[in-house]
């Protein structure tokens, strides 16, 4: 396994401390106890998938902070530490109504195995005639996961998939890379429903309950070569990723950061931008509420004085881009309580990050200041919206 080179400006760093002001603003409790959850945005929606023990789904409303019921696991499925992924529509329409999920998971002798996907809609419609419609049509329940021959397919060989973590990824969005116990990664094509790739990570002594994200922020410039860059972190262990799809190949490198961070797992992350954030974890047998980020291009981690308002594992993070909000959700604090929902400001965290309304709004104003009508605004405005995540 080789270093990860770079250059002299981008050389590892010591980890810097971070003030911030009060960070996290306190949610509706969740409608049950849930750690290990796993949560998928969907407008102005984050579905709540299931968690350790609890096989119950839930949609959040952002606007209207309401929990709505969705639907169970089927009863003989046991969640413990599984994994929930938005399978990509290549259509690129993120205006649809209807997202399609997978759902894969086992048990540490690897039993209780399933593979599973959803087709949603959203629950918060009041027309009962279109509800009725969705029901017939399969909408909004875990059903198995079919090949073309609407064979059952189950995504693992009695692999121990206890805290298994995968991103999406490849040139159509196919590839399915699964990062699991105790030092595997595989490679999983969803159009032809077969394991294409498996390796062992060169690590010590193992993973799971890590964290495992695609660095976006060299997609387009490897997606011309179909060279795809991932990252992984658990505890001490950091490793870049990358994975050739013209060779069916893994590249390993080991990120080596200089950092006085205790070493975490069980933690919450999210990746926005060229930045990951974690929060709270499990460091020695202690629950922590600790928050830092990675900062990609600069190889650096740095911690932040402000923390969670308690120390928190087994809990989960996703960005609601429509107002720059993380979420966390769930989790296991030092009193037993899992009944967790906050959310804190990107911005708070990282000055740079805008929300798409706040981006608008300076747009609006520009605009008017100018007396200038455009006609590619859309293009303007994603322009604008990755410019202000550049440093």
């Amino acid at each position: 396994m080789a270093n990860r080179n770079t250059s002299p400006e981008k050389q590892t760093e010591q980890s810097q401390h971070i003030n911030t002001s009060t960070p996290f603003q306190s949610l509706k409790d969740l409608p049950i106890t849930l750690s290990q959850s796993q949560c998928v945005l969907h407008k102005h929606e984050i579905l709540i998938c299931g968690g350790y023990g609890r096989r119950a789904c839930y949609s959040y409303h952002t606007l209207k902070n309401e929990y709505k019921f969705i639907c169970e696991y089927p009863s003989d499925v046991y969640l413990e530490g599984h994994c929930v992924v938005k399978l990509v529509d290549n259509n690129n329409d993120k205006d649809s109504d209807k997202i399609t999920l997978l759902s894969f998971g086992s048990n540490f002798d690897g039993d209780y195995r399933h593979t599973l996907v959803m087709k949603y809609v959203s629950v918060w419609s009041n027309d009962s005639s279109e509800n009725e419609i969705n029901k017939s049509n399969n909408y909004n329940q875990w059903v198995p996961f079919t090949d073309n021959q609407n064979h059952p397919i189950i995504i693992g060989d009695n692999d121990n998939y206890v805290g298994v973590r995968a991103v999406i990824g490849g040139s159509n969005n196919h590839l399915l890379f699964i990062t699991y116990w105790e030092k595997n990664i595989s490679v999983f094509n969803l159009n032809t429903f077969q394991v294409i790739n498996d390796d062992t990570l060169p690590i010590d002594p193992y993973i799971y309950y890590h964290c495992f994200v695609s660095n976006s922020e060299n997609e387009q410039e490897k997606n011309k070569e179909k060279i795809y860059e991932m990252l992984l972190f658990y505890e001490d262990i950091r490793l870049s990723i990358e994975y050739d799809e013209d060779n069916n190949n893994f590249q390993f490198y080991e990120l080596t950061v200089c950092d006085d961070i205790e070493p975490l797992h069980n933690y919450a992350y999210v990746c926005i931008s060229d930045t990951i954030f974690f929060f709270g974890g499990n460091c020695y047998n202690n629950r922590s509420k600790s928050v830092y980020k990675y900062l990609i291009r600069e190889n650096k981690l740095m911690t932040f004085e402000n923390t969670l308002p308690s120390p928190l594992e087994y809990c989960a993070a996703i960005l609601n881009e429509e107002d720059n909000n993380i979420h966390i959700i769930g989790g296991i604090d030092n009193e037993g309580k899992e009944l967790t929902h906050m959310k804190t400001k990107v911005r708070i965290w990282d000055a740079s990050q805008l929300s798409k309304n706040e981006i608008k709004f300076i747009i609006q104003h520009w605009i008017g200041n100018l007396m200038i009508k455009l006609g590619w605004i859309d293009d303007f405005d994603r322009i604008i919206f990755k410019y202000s995540r550049m440093k």
